[in-house]
């Protein structure tokens, strides 16, 4: 017992860390080139912290397990959302550039759009939808860096108020690989090992995979959130949780129908629907609009925002215990 108690604090331990260290490396970057934070936040920082639902989805994928494929992927939409985006904004709600929220946020709700489009006329995914994912995974990485690269986003990185002596350019991008590494790391670790853990103290498996495997892999973008917040940074942890988002459709999803392609679970059952069309889903979409339709409008996130949102967050998490 001894043994994974000691990997899972060292798992913990990575994960601070290496937020910290991505937090520096994609910032540093940001202000090297004069480029906005919340869209490093969600293209460069997203796609290391979604490191860890890749990995679990594609494994899921290769073993045809199509109920974490799926599961872990709305999952964690749901869980960064209404949990790690509804922290931050309730401890700290700010002020977001309109100009660089647009571009992720149409982004997200395209796909999300076209993956219910399936589910629902459907029910099933096919090899040639997770290969179209990836494909607007690829166009939209593309139209971010145009959109960096050209001028077209206006917002520009502000100068901190004490000069910082600035890293070379190979230490950002040194920081940026391990940083990610490490989240990536120590996630599993804290996962596998809390989950040993877990069975050893008699929690019940359906309790473990609910909590371990689909808050486990958002733990990265929920460390991510906090290190950027505690450093200033709100526009970062902001592109960060609608990038993740995003890559959890395009990418983490992609990847794993085109791997595998899975019929979408029908475990649970509402007067002769499919629960997955009837909470998963509509709750995906509608928490993202609570979190995006406000700072869209007002270029403000507020603090009730955050509240709502973790409310309907532990109703969901009730519902899946108790129904």
């Amino acid at each position: 017992m001894l043994v994974p108690v000691l990997l899972f604090l060292l798992g913990f331990l990575l994960l601070i860390k290496g937020g910290d260290w991505f937090v520096d490396g994609a910032t540093g970057i940001a202000h090297r080139f004069n480029l906005p934070e919340l869209l490093i936040g969600a293209t460069v920082v997203s796609i290391g912290t979604t490191l860890p639902e890749v990995m679990v989805s594609a494994q899921a994928a290769l073993e045809h397990n199509s109920g974490i494929s799926y599961g872990n992927a709305i999952g964690s939409i749901i869980c960064n959302t209404s949990l790690i985006a509804a922290l931050t904004i309730a401890i700290k709600p700010g002020l977001v550039k309109r100009k660089t929220l647009i571009l992720p946020t149409v982004s997200f709700f395209i796909a999300a759009l076209v993956y219910s489009f399936f589910a629902y006329t459907t029910g099933e995914f096919k090899r040639w939808h997770g290969i179209m994912f990836l494909i607007m995974f690829v166009i939209y990485m593309s139209i971010s860096v145009y959109s960096m690269r050209s001028g077209n986003v206006e917002e520009k990185v502000e100068e901190e108020e004490e000069e910082k002596k600035a890293l070379p350019l190979w230490k950002e991008l040194l920081f940026l690989v391990v940083g990610a590494i490490a989240i990536a790391f120590g996630a599993n670790l804290l996962v596998d090992n809390g989950t040993i853990i877990a069975s050893a103290l008699g929690v019940p498996d359906s309790v473990i995979g609910l909590t371990m495997v689909a808050l486990g892999t958002s733990l990265p973008e929920l460390v991510t959130a906090i290190t950027s917040l505690l450093k200033g940074h709100s526009a970062l942890s902001l592109g960060n949780i609608i990038g993740a988002n995003l890559f959890n459709i395009v990418l983490v999803s992609g990847a794993a129908i085109a791997i595998s392609p899975f019929a979408i679970p029908s475990e649970k059952i509402i007067n002769g629907i499919n629960s997955s069309l009837v909470v998963d889903i509509p709750l995906m979409l509608g928490v993202m609009l609570l979190l995006t339709l406000p700072p869209l409008f007002k270029e403000k996130l507020y603090r009730w925002q955050g509240i709502l949102l973790l409310c309907i967050y532990f109703v969901f998490t009730a519902y899946q215990f108790l129904y």
